[in-house]
């Protein structure tokens, strides 16, 4: 009975995934018809529709940084979770509002730039607070917290499998006035997460011992450390300061990055050089969180080829694939949703086989999953780039390769996403968990912005690209770039793989 009981997981992390599910709900749904809206409804270009696309996916995890230091220091992740969700059904209803107004381009422009920084401060508040909850609710080293993420991850994709079906059913209807109810359903699904989570917080949000997770913010329940300079000096945030701007400078002014680009990765080499010259950590500590920082840096090759999805894969689809099923074709936002069905369809099967490897002592480690997943991504586009060498020049892909495509990504995804989330709980210190949390979503958000960025490399009629030199001709070629990334990534993690554990200690 006991060993039942261990089993089981806590009410706490189901809330969650519902709050998360129609969180996620509300955040595909608007990213289901985002792309297409600006292209067809606003008639942007495509070259910039992808800056947008980009500029949007980045800064909507960057802000995760402030949600996670004002979650740390002043809210807590409670009231940061209520603040973000309202911010976010706020932003979703401007963009219904731009999708009314659609034929007056300045005006729809400015509601669309409007909601979408209102999403992006939302986010940052919600999106790492709710994540660190969920390894709260166990008791430190618990061997089910792999299992409890898979889980989590499986709510959040959920969500992602509805919001393409319903967002995209009635926003890409082919009518340019049908948009605004995809971002009308996405601000209901934001609502409903609301609704499920304040209500039922004080009874299921709660650790092992019955206490609130993330009532209080860390920094009110106790001194970070006692009789110790604790913190980051005035000199350390002058230096940090000057190596954000020497950044800024070099992206913005050499390599020619846009201003927003230049910000997210200036903020990406600057956040994590702040953490870890923060005095109060220890040795031990700092060692842990330099394992993380090099492991987050391999699983953005994953998320810069994952990021297509909304982006070159939906162009692809809507261009590129015949969706025509028994004389209807099949609009290309909803193809985004194959990636989320196999995650709900297969996530409970991982679960059970990382908790089923736990028991026996067989877990693979985390860095071992990390380059698992990249390999499993390299192999996804693999089968993209074959698919589009098997047919004649102008004929269109089977929709079959792109969903093979989806499914192998899935499993890829897996093995990767929810292990980073879980592996951000393993080896960040309690006191930083909001913190470094918001540092993985940062290294998206800075993978996304990268993802736009080689997204406008997808060839068309009119558009043939060079990369480093080399032109980018065919959908091959683009597609190679990806398998190449990740599979490169792949291998050089593997053959890291033991000098990691020894860094991280041992930490599954």
């Amino acid at each position: 009975m006991e060993q039942t009981e261990k089993l089981k997981h806590p009410g706490g992390l189901f809330l969650l995934f519902f709050t998360e599910m129609w969180e996620r709900f509300s955040f595909y749904g608007m990213q289901a018809v985002f792309y297409l809206y600006m292209i067809h409804a606003l008639t942007f270009d495509k070259t910039y529709a992808d800056l947008i696309y980009g500029n949007y996916t980045g800064m909507v995890y960057i802000t995760a940084l402030i949600g996670g230091f004002v979650s740390d220091r002043y809210f807590g992740n409670r009231k940061s979770i209520v603040t973000g969700g309202v911010m976010m059904a706020a932003g979703q209803f401007l963009l219904f509002t731009s999708g009314l107004m659609f034929e007056t381009k300045p005006m729809a422009s400015g509601l669309l730039y409007a909601g979408l920084i209102l999403l992006c401060l939302g986010n940052g508040f919600f999106k790492p607070n709710i994540s660190s909850m969920v390894g709260q609710l166990y008791p430190e080293g618990d061997k089910r917290i792999d299992a409890a993420f898979t889980i989590f991850y499986m709510g959040i994709n959920m969500g992602g499998l509805l919001a393409p079906i319903i967002c995209g059913f009635l926003g890409n209807t082919g009518n340019l006035a049908d948009f605004k109810w995809g971002y009308f359903a996405a601000g209901i699904g934001m609502i409903l997460s609301l609704v499920v989570f304040i209500p039922l917080k004080k009874k299921y949000v709660v650790r092992p011992d019955g206490t609130p997770v993330g009532a209080v913010p860390p920094a009110k329940i106790k001194p970070e450390v006692e009789d110790k300079t604790k913190g980051v000096s005035t000199k350390q945030v002058v230096i940090n300061l000057s190596v954000f701007a020497a950044l800024f400078i070099l992206f913005y002014f050499i390599l020619k990055a846009d201003t927003i680009g230049s910000f997210i990765y200036s903020t990406f080499f600057t956040a994590p050089l702040s953490i870890i010259t923060d005095r109060s950590l220890t040795k031990i500590e700092k060692q842990k969180i330099v394992a993380m920082f090099i492991l987050v840096v391999f699983t953005m090759i994953f998320w810069i080829a994952f990021g297509q999805i909304g982006s070159s894969l939906t162009y692809f689809a809507d261009n590129s694939v015949d969706r025509s099923i028994f004389g209807w074709s099949i609009p290309p936002s909803v193809f985004q949703a194959f990636g989320p069905l196999f995650i709900v369809s297969f996530a409970p099967l991982m679960a059970i086989i990382w908790t089923f490897l736990a028991k026996k002592n067989s877990e693979p480690s985390i860095p071992f999953k990390l380059a698992l997943g990249l390999l499993l991504m390299s192999i996804a586009w693999v089968i993209l780039a074959y698919a589009v060498t098997t047919i004649p020049a102008g004929v269109k892909v089977g929709m079959g390769w792109l969903i093979l495509m989806y499914f192998v990504l899935t499993i890829g995804e897996l093995s990767l996403s929810p292990i980073g989330l879980s592996m951000i709980v393993k080896l960040a210190p309690i006191r930083f968990g909001s913190v470094l949390m918001a540092v993985w979503f940062l290294s998206l958000g800075t993978s996304f912005k990268l993802s736009g960025v080689l997204s406008a490399f997808y060839p068309t009629e009119n558009h043939h690209p060079l990369l480093l030199g080399i032109p980018i001709n065919t959908n091959f070629d683009f597609f190679l770039i990806f398998v190449v990334l990740a599979g490169v990534s792949a291998i050089i993690l593997f053959i890291l793989i033991k000098p990691l554990l020894k860094v991280m200690h041992g930490v599954k």
